[in-house]
């Protein structure tokens, strides 16, 4: 790669890790603020924002305070028809969570060194496991990575447990992604968070690749030994109804 094209890519990034830091709870920002997180000199901040603003991407309010522009409301339309999950679908993820007693729904895909939610049904437990559609989450982490990680390579899957803040971390991902890939399934318990426990199963595309993890979540304590069983069993049942559909990513239309 070039000098010139290394620095194209190097610019491509900075402008998409300043959109990144625009979420739910900042919908608007300073340039103070995104020089204060992005750690980037302000002239580059004033250059990078002055050039998404020509694009479209981001919106000055005349307040000193920026927004998401309006050239993302076309891409915002055209990923949530992708990725908005068909009836039928929708319909499995209710039975799963009813059938598991009322716990959370999930559905990850992997982006890179995370997994994202991109469906869930919530459950009717009063103490739940609450991850929003959209909401990013560390894959070094809990059985949806371990699915998510189990047709990868060993490298890979080291690369990505080189971001957990445990020993010996590496190894014991390599582990469970081997076993998730031999049984079909995966659980975790306190991994990122003391106190949650997870169970996930696979869901495939048309060539047998891994495209999501379909995952209940709750609060240790309901997950015994007994439950988990129970729980693999429904969930692999369900990620197979989901792979016969075929509708990761908008592929069934």
């Amino acid at each position: 790669m070039s000098e010139s094209e290394s620095g194209g890519v190097r610019s491509v990034q900075r402008a998409v890790d300043l959109l990144a830091l625009y979420d739910a709870d900042h919908p608007a920002r300073t340039v103070r603020e995104l020089v204060d997180e992005t750690g980037l000199a302000k002239s580059t901040v004033v250059r990078l924002v002055h050039t998404l603003e020509q694009c479209g991407l981001l919106w000055s309010r005349g307040d000193g305070r920026t927004v998401p522009g309006p050239g993302l409301l076309r891409w915002a339309e055209l990923a949530s028809s992708t990725w908005k999950l068909p009836e039928s679908a929708l319909s499995l993820l209710k039975q799963l969570s009813e059938a598991s007693g009322g716990e959370a729904v999930h559905l990850y895909v992997r982006q890179q060194g995370a997994r994202v939610c991109i469906a869930r049904h919530e459950g009717t437990r009063t103490l739940r496991h609450v991850v929003r559609v959209g909401e990013e989450m560390p894959l070094w982490s809990g059985a949806a990575s371990h699915v998510l990680l189990s047709r990868a390579e060993r490298a890979d899957v080291e690369a990505v447990a080189a971001g957990a803040p445990h020993d010996n971390w590496p190894a014991l991902l390599w582990e469970r992604a081997q076993h998730a890939a031999v049984t079909g399934w995966s659980a975790s318990h306190g991994e990122r968070e003391t106190g949650v426990s997870g169970v996930a199963a696979p869901v495939f595309d048309k060539g047998g690749r891994v495209v999501a993890a379909l995952a209940l979540g709750g609060p240790t304590t309901r997950f015994t030994e007994e439950a988990v069983a129970e729980f693999a069993k429904l969930l692999v049942e369900s990620a197979a109804a989901l792979t016969a559909l075929d509708c990761i990513g908008g592929t069934a239309r």
